[in-house]
């Protein structure tokens, strides 16, 4: 007697919106150097079980060209915080194009940067109203669009019956009304994916309310399980900015040491890379992660250069 036959899995996409992402899970971390089309397809998805319009249990796969749109913004140099964020983004978003041509799409808008008056808080009388505040000029820093064409790619994918499944990385309220519009319009499915990494941010309820399931947060070892490669092959190799590291004052430190006696930038990465027996079999670059594992690596490098002649420690 033969079984019901299988369902085809849901066609799948994914909508990130970068800067809700950004500040939910990335910010402060060593995991910007995030592989997208893996966290999802490896991590993500097959954590959910979505329920078609039938009650039926269904997997997703992701479509093809593409299969994350990826909404975003070039950081100002004006406003950036540290010296090589825009460098560092633009190394990220080539990197992306490399690996994945034609499964990750990068929309990008743009960001404002406008003075504008606002009204500050009384320290001495906290519950005046606005209007009897003191009026002062300040900068004000906004992204622009991305929540817009978040909401049009996705609306236009389901209504043009691209994908039988929606899955919008954001806590943005401002998208509720595409996710209305989908639901109604449409029979595509609709997930929500909080960007949040420590369950601190409380979803927004409008989204969760239009959402067919909701994933409450990402976890930081599922980041850490889905790091693109350091170095991205191509005519001109994309790199992992060093800044994106763990430590990067420590691993500068340890660099200053290692190219001298390695002989170069890329052979001093080469050996970091490597496990290696005189540091248990773990490889210098892991241990670099946390603090006591770069002073391992240093005092090893240190203790090898004190007691031999010039030459390549092992």
């Amino acid at each position: 007697m033969q079984g019901k036959p299988e369902s085809a899995p849901l066609r799948t996409r994914i909508y990130i919106d970068g800067y809700n992402f950004y500040y939910g899970c990335l910010r402060g971390t060593p995991y910007k150097w995030l592989d997208l089309i893996q966290l999802f397809e490896s991590q993500i998805l097959p954590s959910i079980l979505v329920q078609d319009q039938q009650g039926q249990s269904r997997t997703s796969k992701l479509v093809d060209n593409p299969s994350i749109q990826f909404f975003t913004a070039k950081i100002l140099e004006s406003v950036a915080r540290s010296v090589d964020s825009v460098s560092s983004q633009a190394r990220y978003h080539t990197a992306l194009r490399k690996l994945y041509d034609g499964r990750i799409n990068l929309v990008e808008g743009y960001y404002a940067v406008n003075k504008m008056k606002v009204k500050i808080v009384d320290a001495e009388t906290p519950n005046r109203q606005p209007r009897d505040c003191q009026e002062l000029q300040a900068w004000k820093v906004e992204e622009k669009q991305s929540d817009v064409n978040l909401a049009l790619h996705a609306y236009h994918d389901a209504i043009t019956n691209q994908i039988d499944h929606a899955v919008i990385v954001t806590n943005d309220t401002d998208i509720a009304p595409a996710l209305d519009m989908i639901r109604t319009h449409t029979n595509t499915l609709v997930g929500v994916v909080i960007p949040t990494t420590d369950c601190q941010r409380r979803p927004n309820a409008d989204l969760v309310k239009l959402a067919h399931w909701t994933r409450r947060h990402i976890n930081t070892n599922e980041l850490a399980a889905c790091q693109l490669p350091r170095v991205i092959p191509g005519k001109r190799p994309t790199i992992k900015p060093e800044s994106w590291y763990a430590q990067p004052e420590l691993l500068q430190r340890i660099l200053d040491l290692a190219i001298p006696v390695r002989g170069s930038r890329a052979a001093a990465f080469k050996w970091l890379e490597q496990p290696n027996g005189y540091l248990g079999g773990a490889c210098p670059i892991d241990l670099a992660e946390t603090t006591d594992g770069a002073y391992r690596v240093l005092e090893y490098i240190q203790g090898w250069i004190t007691q031999n002649t010039p030459g390549r420690f092992e």
